[in-house]
C-alpha cells in the first residue's frame, strides 16, 4: 500500500460526512475509537472483528492532547499522525479520523453509525455513544479482547527489562 493511499483513510470529520452522503447511504457503517498507541495483536483482532460486523470501518482516535489528558504526561508513545497511518495499513480499517475531546461522543453525534463497537472491558451501558446509536435504530457491542495484550502491559515489559538490563 502506497503512503498515498495510507493518507487516504485519514480523513477529517466534514469529508467523511460528504463521502457519507455521496456513497455510503446504503453501507452499514461501523464505528470504534481508542488512543492505538502501540498497536498489537490485540487491536488488530478486535478491529477485524469490526469490521465483519458491517462494511466501512470508521475508526477514531485520540489526539496527543487528549491521550495525555487520559492517560498521562509520558503517552502517547506514537504520536496521532504515525498512529492514524498504522491503523490505516490495516485491510480492515477503512476510515481513520483524530479526534481532540476525551471521548468521541460529538464524533458519534454526527457520523451516526449503524453499529457502535467497543472492546469487552467495556460494558454496553458505559459505552460512550450507546444512547444516540440506539436511538438511531443502530446497535451497540462489546466484543470480546484477547486477555494480556495491552499497551500498558508492552510498555510496563518494556521498562522491566531495561530496568533488569541496567543492573
Amino acid at each position: 500500500m502506497t503512503k498515498n493511499k495510507l493518507k487516504a483513510k485519514l480523513i477529517d470529520l466534514k469529508d467523511f460526512l460528504k463521502l457519507k452522503k455521496e456513497k455510503f447511504q446504503t453501507k452499514t457503517i461501523v464505528f470504534t475509537n481508542g488512543c492505538f498507541d502501540i498497536l498489537h495483536r490485540g487491536h488488530v483482532e478486535y478491529l477485524a472483528r469490526a469490521k465483519s460486523l458491517g462494511d466501512i470501518l470508521v475508526v477514531g482516535i485520540n489526539s496527543d492532547s487528549s491521550v495525555k489528558r487520559l492517560k498521562g504526561e509520558k503517552r502517547p508513545i506514537n504520536n496521532e499522525i504515525d498512529r492514524a497511518i498504522v491503523l490505516s495499513s490495516l485491510a480492515c480499517v477503512d476510515f481513520v479520523i483524530i479526534f481532540e475531546e476525551d471521548t468521541p461522543y460529538n464524533l458519534i453525534k454526527q457520523i451516526r453509525p449503524n453499529i457502535l463497537v467497543k472492546g469487552g472491558d467495556w460494558k454496553k451501558d458505559q459505552i460512550v455513544g450507546a444512547d444516540l446509536v440506539t436511538k438511531n435504530g443502530g446497535q451497540v457491542f462489546s466484543l470480546p479482547y484477547l486477555k494480556n495484550y495491552s499497551t500498558s502491559k508492552i510498555i510496563e515489559e518494556i521498562l522491566r527489562k531495561h530496568t533488569k538490563n541496567q543492573i
